[in-house]
C-alpha cells in the first residue's frame, strides 16, 4: 500500500498489527501527515526533542499552530542522557502545567533515546495519552520507534524501567536523514543487519553488493533495507507485543550488547555494542554446534564493511557476565541467548554453561 508524496514518489505504508494497530509510513515528506494522525479531539501537542533538532522542532510546532493546535516544545538532553527519570519528570511538569488531557498528544522527534523517553512520558501521563513517533535517525526508524517499547535507564542498567505502549502512528520521513554524518548512519545499520541475519537475507545480499550505495539515504537500496527491517519488526511485534515469545528474536546480539553499553557508561553507540554482541552470539552458536563457520565469517565481514566493531577487550568478561545476569532477558536467574541454526533460523539457547560463554568471548576478545 502506498500514497503519493514529495516529488511524486510513493510513500510506503507498513501496518503493525496487534490489539492497538497502527501504521508506519516511510517516505519523503510524510511528516506532513501528523495532523491526520492526531485526530479532531486533540487540542494540545508536546514535541519532545533533543537540542540538535531545535530548528526542526520549531518548524513542526509552527505547522501545528497553523492548523489550530496548541503546540509546546520540551527540549531534553541528547542520546542516553535524556533517558533519565529526572528528564521524564521535566516533561510531566510541562504536561501538568499545560493541562494536557487524555485526548492530547506527545510527539517524539529524534533518535531512539528521544522516542523511548517520549513514549514513556506519553504512556505514564494520565495512564496514557496519544503518541506519535517521528524518528530522525536510521536506528530510530528501524528499531526504537516501532513496536511500542518505551523506557528510561537507571544506574542498574538500560531500559529497566518502562512500558509497552503503542503509538497512534510512526512517520519515518527520510527527509529527516538528510545531512546526517556517515557515522550516524552507520550506527543504525547494526539493527538492519540483525534483521538480515534473523529473518531477511535480502538485506545481507544488498549490503554485500554495494556497501556505499546501501548507506546512502538517497538510494533505492537504502530505502529497501530500511523498509525490510521495519516490516520485519512490524510483523514480529504485531504477533507478540509484550515479548512473550516470538519478539525475543529481536534481541539477537542485544544481551551482550546491553552489557557493553552499561560497561561503557552508555558512551558507546547502541549499534556498535550490538555489532559486537552479534559476533559473540554467532560464535556461541558455532561452539554450540549450531552454526557454520561460513555464517560466522559472514557476520564479521558484513559488520566490518560497515565500519562497525567486532571485538571488545578480553579482560572485561567478568564485568560483562555479571551485568548480563542482571539483564531483564535473564529468566529465573538463567541466561537466555537468541542464537542461529542458520541465516533466518533464530532459536533460543537456554542457560548455556559459563565455560561455553567464556570460550565464545575469547573469539571476540581483543
Amino acid at each position: 500500500m502506498s500514497d503519493q508524496h514529495a516529488e511524486g514518489i510513493p510513500s510506503t505504508v507498513i501496518p503493525v498489527g496487534g490489539t492497538s494497530p497502527y501504521e508506519v509510513r516511510v517516505g519523503r515528506g510524510v511528516v506532513a501527515e501528523l495532523p491526520d494522525l492526531l485526530g479532531p479531539q486533540t487540542k494540545k501537542v508536546l514535541i519532545v526533542h533533543a537540542p540538535p533538532l531545535g530548528a526542526k522542532a520549531e518548524t513542526l510546532r509552527a505547522s501545528l499552530i497553523e492548523r489550530g493546535y496548541e503546540a509546546l516544545i520540551a527540549e531534553v538532553p541528547d542520546a542516553e542522557a535524556g533517558k533519565r527519570v529526572e528528564v521524564a519528570a521535566f516533561c510531566w511538569q510541562i504536561l501538568g502545567q499545560s493541562d494536557f488531557t487524555r485526548t492530547d498528544a506527545v510527539v517524539g522527534l529524534g533518535g531512539g533515546a528521544t522516542t523511548d523517553l517520549a513514549g514513556f512520558v506519553a504512556a505514564t501521563w494520565l495512564r496514557g495519552v496519544q503518541l506519535v513517533q517521528i524518528p530522525t535517525t536510521v536506528l530510530g526508524m528501524v528499531d526504537a520507534s516501532v513496536g511500542g517499547k518505551t523506557g528510561i535507564n537507571t544506574a542498574e542498567g538500560k531500559n529497566l524501567v518502562g512500558s509497552f505502549y503503542a503509538p497512534v502512528g510512526v512517520l519515518a520521513d527520510l527527509d529527516m536523514l538528510d545531512g546526517l554524518g556517515r557515522n550516524e548512519i552507520l550506527a543504525g545499520f547494526a539493527e538492519i543487519v540483525k534483521a538480515g541475519f534473523i529473518a531477511e537475507p535480502e538485506i545481507l545480499d544488498i549490503v554485500e553488493a554495494d556497501v556505499d550505495r546501501v548507506i546512502d539515504p538517497t538510494t533505492p537500496e537504502f530505502r529497501r533495507v530500511v523498509e525490510l527491517a521495519i516490516a520485519l519488526k512490524a510483523r514480529v511485534v504485531g504477533e507478540d507485543f509484550k515479548e512473550a515469545g516470538l519478539r525475543e528474536i529481536l534481541n539477537y546480539g542485544h544481551t551482550l550488547g546491553h552489557a557493553i553499553e552499561h560497561a561503557e557508561r552508555y558512551q558507546w553507540r547502541h549499534g556498535a555494542a550490538v555489532s559486537v554482541g552479534m559476533v559473540f552470539v554467532a560464535e556461541l552458536s558455532r561452539l554450540a554446534g549450531r552454526l557454520s563457520d561460513e555464517v560466522v565469517d559472514r557476520h564479521r565481514s558484513i559488520l566490518t564493511s560497515l565500519g562497525l566493531p567486532i571485538s571488545y577487550p578480553a579482560g572485561r568478561w567478568q564485568t560483562l557476565l555479571a551485568t548480563m545476569q542482571r539483564d531483564k532477558k535473564a529468566r529465573a536467574g538463567h541466561l537466555r541467548f537468541i542464537v542461529l541454526d542458520d541465516i533466518a533460523r533464530p532459536t533460543v539457547l537456554e542457560a548455556p554453561d559459563t565455560s561455553l560463554l567464556f570460550a565464545a568471548y575469547q573469539e571476540i576478545g581483543s
